[in-house]
């Protein structure tokens, strides 16, 4: 059986000024797998995220987001998408004036009639989720890096979204840090069985979570498939980007 489509992008095109940034970008995101967008600077791979995340209107094709066309969708319709969509944003994101328990539960507070209570209760429950229980009183200033990423994925489940947006999780994190960020990542998406969306070009992290590829260069997808599929690649810009892999066997 042939598994749902979470994200479905087809001839998506955009252009900033006279410059061409996509041309005819098509590509399938699926439930249950986490999904990798790659590409060398310039390439497209944040302006794909932020046509859908509906940051930028689509102008020219088509973005179906858990079933929906995000060009032709009510406003409520259009706010009920959102709230099934988590961004971990690499900067986390976070509120500095407020405490990473009021960061977490502002989405709930805002977007639900619970009370505070429970609130506080699946609050407590998503930063266990994230091992950072002990932080609900921390200012995002008392915390370290990894922390702080810990910290904006909780904020980016808090609502129980199927489907999860990230964006350079692991820019700035040591090795160390990057490495357990990456098991968090796939010990959710297997606990809360979400499908995920990522822009990262960690070749590290991505030999451990990525179970599809989609490679842009130059405005278009040059590979997409299967993680194995992509290291076995012939393409050259695909074959170049995960050099370093072998470049760093070389060395052990």
């Amino acid at each position: 059986m042939d598994k749902e489509r979470v994200i479905d992008v087809n001839g998506l095109g955009a252009s900033f000024d006279d410059t061409v940034v996509l041309s005819d970008v098509n590509f399938s995101a699926y439930k249950g797998d986490i999904t990798v967008v790659l590409g060398a600077s310039g390439s497209g791979k944040s302006t794909v995220l932020n046509h859908l995340l509906g940051l930028i209107p689509v102008e020219k094709g088509f973005i179906s987001v858990l079933g929906k066309d995000i060009s032709n969708i009510t406003e409520a319709e259009q706010l009920n998408l959102y709230l099934q969509m988590g961004v971990f944003y690499q900067s986390g994101a976070l509120l500095n004036s407020m405490t990473v328990g009021e960061n977490i539960a502002l989405p709930l507070k805002q977007h639900s009639n619970l009370p505070d209570s429970l609130i506080e209760e699946i609050v407590y429950m998503k930063l266990g989720l994230v091992n950072l229980q002990h932080a609900f009183h921390l200012f995002p200033s008392q915390l370290s890096g990894g922390m702080l990423k810990r910290a904006a994925l909780a904020r980016a489940i808090v609502m129980d979204p199927p489907l999860l947006f990230c964006d350079e999780p692991g820019a700035g994190l040591d090795p160390i840090s990057l490495a357990s960020l990456d098991e968090l990542i796939i010990n959710l998406q297997k606990q809360l069985g979400i499908s995920v969306l990522m822009v990262t070009h960690e070749v590290t992290s991505i030999m451990r979570i990525a179970d599809r590829i989609v490679y842009l260069e130059n405005g278009v997808v040059a590979f997409e498939g299967s993680l194995k599929k992509a290291l076995e690649s012939d393409i050259d810009s695909v074959k170049h980007f995960f050099s370093v892999i072998n470049e760093a066997d070389r060395f052990k």
